[in-house]
């Protein structure tokens, strides 16, 4: 019995972390406001940092399909990200259209 529990406990962990692991992308694109969203997607640093100082969310807009993903930890992105082109790591929800982003890199231009 003993071993059975021990295999299925196993079993479920490996499963837990396949799941994890797989959810993790490196994706770049910009850090932008929920007021503009894509709009200024690699113009509007300005814009963007002024917004999300003055209250807005930072968002995370994908380089490649444009779109806008809500940012569920606002506190891993520093506000010298806010409106750059940057590399983010994170664990994305699809369904909910929001990252946990666990690293952000600013990306020279």
């Amino acid at each position: 019995m003993k071993r059975v529990a021990v295999f299925a406990l196993s079993l479920l962990t490996f499963a837990a972390t396949s799941a994890y692991a797989a959810g993790t992308t490196k994706v770049d694109g910009w850090i932008s406001d929920s007021m503009c969203g894509a709009k200024h997607a690699g113009t509007g640093m300005a814009c963007a940092k002024k917004c999300i100082e003055g209250g807005s969310k930072p968002v995370f807009v994908d380089a490649a399909k444009k779109e806008v993903w809500a940012i569920d930890n606002p506190d891993a992105v520093k506000a010298d990200a806010y409106g750059k082109h940057v590399a983010i790591t994170a664990t994305e929800d699809a369904a909910t259209k929001t990252v946990h982003i666990s690293e952000v890199s600013v990306l020279a231009k």
